[in-house]
């Protein structure tokens, strides 16, 4: 996988929270409540939330009415 594909596949903090419309500190709060998309959490500190996570997620979330 080239860096390009991945950065494409790997969703940075602000992007998931702009796709959402949420603020950062209701990510971390869903975070701190283990409600929030799987993260991984680069050595700087930094989160990334995968694609395919995110939309795992949300599909988990959806609404069968």
């Amino acid at each position: 996988m080239t860096t390009a594909t991945r950065s494409r596949t790997m969703l940075t903090l602000a992007e998931v929270c702009e796709e959402l419309s949420i603020s950062r500190s209701t990510f971390y709060d869903w975070r701190a409540k283990r409600r929030a998309p799987r993260c991984i959490k680069l050595p700087n500190g930094d989160l990334r939330i995968r694609r395919s996570d995110l939309d795992h997620w949300l599909d988990d979330r959806e609404d069968a009415a």
